[in-house]
This record gives C-alpha cells, structure tokens and sequence, in this order.
C-alpha cells in the first residue's frame, strides 16, 4: 500500500530538507570538545577507535552526571523525605530539585505532574493498570499505531484481554509515514485512549504529535505519547502539546539506567488509583483502611532510585547547556550526511523514509542477515544495533526479520558516518 502522506514543514530543519537534494552543511557544535566530555568515548574496540551508534537504545554519559553519581554514594547516599539528619536532608533537596527540573523541561504546569519511574516501559505501564483499569471496559477500544516499541504495545493488550477490550492499530505507508486518514476513521465513540510513539525507534519518524493530539482530543479520547526516542533530540512542551501523558527515559537523555519521568494532567492523576502500594506513599495506614498521598508521591512507592534522579537532573542540565536546537540541528547534519552516504552503498536499503526524521538509519543490505552485518561492524569498531529492536509489528510490515540500525546522537561525527560506510562496505566484501 503506497500513499503520500503531507506531514507538517514547520518543525523540519534545513538540513534534512537537503538530504532529498544530496545536500549537507556543518552544525555549528563544537562536537571535539563535547566529545572530551565523555570518558567512553576515548576507548578502542578490537584495536579501533570506538565509534558509537547505538544512541538510540542507550546514550553515552557525560563525566558531570558520573561524578554526580559518585558525590551522592561518597557524600551525602542517604535515604528521602523521612529522615531528619543532614544526609537525609540533602538528599531529599537534591532529588525534589530534580522534579522542578523535570518540570521546566517538559514545561508542565506544575511539578506535581512529574512523577519518577524507572523508565519510558514502567510510566506506560503505570499509566494501563491505573487509569485505563479504572477507565477502559469490556466492547471499549484502545488505539496504537504500527511503529510502535513492544513497551507501548503489550501492556495495552495486557488491559484488553483483562477488561473484554479491543486493541485497533493505525497502519504506517512504505516510507513509514502514519496514514493519517486512518487514524481518523479508528477515533471512535468506543476509542478510550491513543497510545503512539512521539518518535519511532525503528524507522526514525517524526509524527505530527501536536496535529495527532487535536484530533483524538475532539473525539473525547485521552492520549499518551511515547517520548523516549523523542526528549533526547527536539524540544517538547507538554501545556503545548496538550498532551494527557507523556513517558520518558532517562538513560537515552544521557542520564542513568533505571529512572524515567512520567508526565501527567494533575486532574487524571488525582483521580487514579495508586500503581504499587508500600511506604513514602501514604498519609496513614490502619488494618481497616490506607489514606494515599497526593500525585506524585501516590505513584512513587518504596525507596526510589534516588542516585539516578539526582544523576538525571545533572543530564538535564547538561542538555540544557548545550541547548536542544543546536542538537537537533548536529544531529539532522548527521541525518543528512549519513542517509548520503549508505545510499551510495550497492545493495543497500534503508528503512524509514519519512519525510520528517530523527536521527535514525535502519538498513537491510541485500540478503545478509542484520546480525551478520553488526559482528562484521563490532570487529570493525563500530557499534550498532541489530534485530527487530522491540518493535517486531515494524519488521512483519516491511515483511524483513530484522534491520541493522546506526542512531545519531550530538557528539558523533561525519568522520564516524565514513566509518560506518566503510565497514558496511567491508561486510558487503566478505560476503561477495
């Protein structure tokens, strides 16, 4: 199924435009001297200079949030809100300054809709087994779209075999576009929620979320946007969007493993029941009845990863230096450049051709299997991911196994983009 889909300009840097043209030009990032900010990054791999493009399963971190990281085991590692000594107190400042953070990131309304999960999988799950256990029943629908992470598909389905619902998909075309015209005709009556990715992990597209939003929202139908492959690379603000949820992960924002936010309107989270039950959430317990805090601690039970809180709030500082324009500006540059050079390549196939982007490259290359392609790159010292990347609804559409996929973050490079070409050019040598 073949169809033209005219998504929104206004967002499209430049320099993606110019990727249709074979044009590319220079960020203006000094990316040598962002590089020293990340130890990693100096290593070698069976002898080569690591060049790392895996970003989009999990960023590099920058030596401020390891050393925040080890300041807080060194320093003051302390448990939160109940304590009365120092420690305690210190710890408890510098984790609520991260929620202040959080919130001026996504621009929400107050810092009460932030609430700490460990990452984009479980804020998706808290949100299916609370407000849609509460909201969603038997002949109800709830919405997905084909390009969906399995994180964003199998808690759904989880909620609709338990409620009696029906789980319906938005179909994507060949460039990996949402048919759009679809997606209005599946807002029904019987719609409780859309569930869709900001941006997808395997192809790269950007969807028209503020459009997207609109729609659902003058049909009565709440929705949650999946920002983990989204925060990392453009600007989002959630009063703008309008958006009911929003879910991301730390560790693709150069922040540590194991945390993640979870934004929610104040109203909707007042109104859910508690995800998990346990101590830090609660105002009272009897054997007769439990009294809940208020959002966000209602959500927050037990002791949290405090160190990674604190961790991600220095990453959202250190993004904010940098600033998100002038990353996604590097990172379209890379974009551009990138899909210039692997199109050169013969017999090799990119999948994901939207017209709007991240900086994603999933490619097949003739008949070797992905998995081959990433060994062949990994001895070459080039890291990239290889499979169905969580998202295997996207493989059984493009009818293909899996994809070898390079993702871009600010601190990689043209020269590295000429490695990947080479080593891909290497594997295409040793399979002749």
């Amino acid at each position: 199924m073949k169809t033209k889909i005219k998504l929104p300009q206004k967002n499209l840097t430049q320099s993606h435009k110019d990727t249709k043209k074979g044009q590319v030009k220079n960020s203006s990032l000094n990316v040598e001297k962002i590089r020293k900010d990340f130890p990693i990054l100096k290593q070698k791999v069976h002898g080569k200079p690591l060049v790392y493009l895996d970003n989009a399963a999990t960023t590099q971190k920058p030596l401020v949030v390891i050393e925040t990281l080890d300041k807080y085991y060194r320093e003051y590692n302390s448990n939160i809100h109940r304590g009365l000594h120092l420690l305690s107190e210190k710890a408890t400042a510098a984790y609520e300054a991260v929620r202040l953070k959080a919130q001026k990131f996504l621009n929400a309304a107050d810092s009460k809709e932030i609430i700490f999960t460990r990452g984009t999988t479980e804020g998706i799950n808290l949100v299916a087994q609370t407000w849609g256990r509460k909201n969603v029943a038997a002949g109800d629908e709830v919405l997905v779209t084909n390009m969906e992470h399995h994180s964003n598909i199998v808690p759904w389905q989880m909620l609709c075999e338990e409620k009696g619902s029906t789980l319906k998909v938005v179909p994507i075309n060949d460039a990996g576009e949402l048919l759009m015209e679809y997606l209005k005709k599946l807002l029904t009556p019987k719609t409780k929620i859309l569930a869709i990715t900001h941006v997808s992990n395997a192809l790269g597209t950007v969807n028209p979320i503020a459009e997207i939003i609109k729609l659902a929202h003058s049909k009565g139908v709440k929705v949650l946007v999946d920002g983990a492959q989204a925060v990392p690379h453009l600007p989002v603000d959630v009063q703008e969007l309008d958006c009911d949820f929003y879910v991301f992960s730390g560790h693709k924002l150069y922040g540590p493993t194991g945390i993640g936010v979870l934004y929610g309107k104040y109203a909707l989270l007042d109104a859910m029941p508690p995800y998990q039950g346990g101590g830090d959430m609660i105002s009272s317990v009897t054997f007769e009845k439990t009294f809940y805090k208020k959002p966000p601690y209602k959500f927050e039970a037990g002791t949290p990863h405090i160190a990674g809180v604190i961790g991600l709030g220095t990453a959202l500082d250190y993004v904010g230096k940098i600033g998100l324009g002038n990353i996604a500006s590097q990172e379209q540059d890379l974009l551009a450049y990138g899909t210039k050079k692997l199109s050169e390549i013969p017999g090799l196939k990119i999948i994901g051709t939207a017209q709007h982007k991240a900086g994603v490259l999933s490619f097949t290359l003739g008949e070797i299997h992905p998995h081959d392609i990433g060994t062949i790159l990994d001895r070459q010292g080039v890291a990239i991911r290889a499979g169905h990347h969580c998202a295997q609804p996207v493989m059984e559409r493009f009818q293909i196994p899996a994809t070898a996929r390079a993702s871009f973050a600010f601190y990689n490079t043209r020269s590295e983009i000429d490695a990947l070409a080479k080593a891909i050019r290497k594997v295409t040598e040793v399979f002749k």
